[in-house]
């Protein structure tokens, strides 16, 4: 009885929404922005927490937050010893965030924290994923440009109609969260890596505000960054669990194409048609065949080392269990993962 009247208070202490705010070099908005999200979020009754993350700022910036944290019973602040990227900050932050709902904004001020009773509204009518969308952006054309760019070709790899991709503003199933794992700079993908396991994604447009304070730290330099992370979310979530489909099927094409080169020239050699060791189409077939051949082995290499570790109960997530034994599985479930 006990045991049960702890967990019992332990669910009442939690909050209804963490907020999650990443920031580097943002002295003069954070305090700010803390004030405000406490003033929409008090408004409609929902408890809340705020979790401060300092990516390394060289700033006065972590000694506001400090303060505020030491001061304030809903402010939480987590300081990184150096800059260690966004997709660093909101992890951290997930991992400490114990809120139902949880929500990443941006600390410049250019997220409006009165849009925040419109993201929780969408959450409750069914919606894992809410993504912001800044349908009217204030930032110059060298952020922008690159953002569209950035949208189309994500959308189009992954078969998604989100219009902004690149907005901070987001809000998430705390399930949710714990099914991203993010490094390097995947926080981009947040909304692909979790449509790919099949959580339900929506979006909302929300009011965005010119910048007042500090500099934009993204621009072009980011799209190189952005290619590279798009193949490698492309590659996980498409062919984690079956390499072999990427690479034996690129060895294959290649394979062929050269195996087909080569016949050509040996029915040239074998009726008379003329020499063919000094014919660049030779040493193409041969490169092709042995590029083929390479990347087949690379894919069965890449099968024998996965089928060592993964289960097949990764590639799904069981929302839902109805029925009597539904306690019961879930117990066996728990038992299996443990021991393994």
């Amino acid at each position: 009885m006990k045991a049960e009247s702890q967990d019992i208070f332990i669910e009442a202490a939690r909050p209804d929404v963490s907020i999650v705010v990443p920031f580097f070099n943002e002295e003069e908005t954070i305090e700010t922005l803390c004030d405000r999200i406490a003033a929409s979020l008090d408004a409609e009754q929902v408890s809340f927490e705020i979790i401060l993350v300092d990516d390394g700022s060289s700033d006065s910036g972590p000694d506001v937050a400090k303060r505020l944290a030491e001061e304030r019973d809903d402010c939480v602040l987590l300081g990184f010893r150096r800059n260690f990227g966004k997709a660093a900050a909101l992890s951290a932050g997930f991992k400490h965030a114990s809120g139902k709902i949880l929500i990443t904004m941006d600390a410049d001020l250019q997220d409006d924290p009165a849009e925040l009773p419109r993201f929780l509204e969408q959450i409750e009518a069914g919606a894992d994923v809410v993504c912001g969308w800044k349908e009217v952006r204030h930032d110059p054309l060298g952020k922008t440009m690159p953002s569209r760019l950035f949208n189309a070709v994500v959308n189009r790899v992954f078969g998604l109609k989100i219009q902004d991709h690149n907005c901070g503003f987001k809000a998430y199933r705390h399930e949710a969260v714990e099914d991203a794992n993010l490094y390097g700079e995947l926080h981009r993908f947040i909304p692909a890596l979790l449509h790919a396991r099949g959580y339900r994604l929506a979006e909302l447009p929300v009011q965005h505000h010119p910048r007042e304070h500090g500099q934009s730290k993204y621009g072009w330099s980011r799209l190189i960054k952005g290619a590279l992370d798009l193949m490698t979310v492309a590659l996980t979530t498409r062919y984690g669990a079956r390499p072999l489909h990427l690479f034996g099927g690129g060895g294959l094409l290649l394979g062929m194409i050269g195996g087909a080169i080569l016949t050509y020239l040996t029915i040239l050699w074998a009726i008379g048609a003329g020499p063919i060791g000094d014919r660049p189409l030779l040493f193409l077939g041969m490169l092709l065949v042995l590029a083929g051949g390479q990347m087949i082995g690379i894919g069965l290499l890449a099968e024998l080392i996965l089928a060592r570790s993964i289960r097949e109960d990764d590639k799904y997530d069981i929302s839902t269990i109805v029925g009597s034994r539904a306690a019961e599985r879930r117990a066996e479930r728990a038992k299996r993962i443990s021991v393994s």
